[in-house]
């Protein structure tokens, strides 16, 4: 398996569901189809190393996107898509089904 960085960094994983924070943000979190990145409530973490740690979690475990900047604009690759990164900071994919929703704290209770 590939290993995720792990300055600042907790990694959970039970009950099929994955959960990847850095500082105190779950920069990723995983549950059966649904695989949500996070960058902080209106995208005020969007840093190298946040893009790195959601990246480093899809190769581990074969999530199969991959976040990226290009002129100062985040995109994810996801399933044959690129999808911008939402200003919400928060991004909701479904496997098997492409981009899902794209949404504030309010549309994702989770966080």
């Amino acid at each position: 398996m590939n290993r995720i960085g792990t300055h600042k960094t907790v990694v959970l994983y039970q009950d099929n569901n994955l959960e990847v924070y850095y500082h105190d943000t779950r920069v990723v979190n995983v549950s059966g189809a649904y695989i949500t990145l996070n960058c902080g409530p209106y995208g005020e973490w969007k840093t190298v190393t946040t893009k790195r740690r959601m990246n480093q979690t899809s190769k581990a475990y074969n999530l199969g996107y991959h976040v990226y900047q290009k002129d100062f604009n985040w995109f994810v690759d996801f399933e044959g898509e690129t999808i911008p990164f939402h200003k919400s900071g928060i991004m909701v994919l479904k496997k098997g089904q492409g981009k899902l929703k794209v949404g504030s704290r309010t549309n994702n209770p989770s966080y």
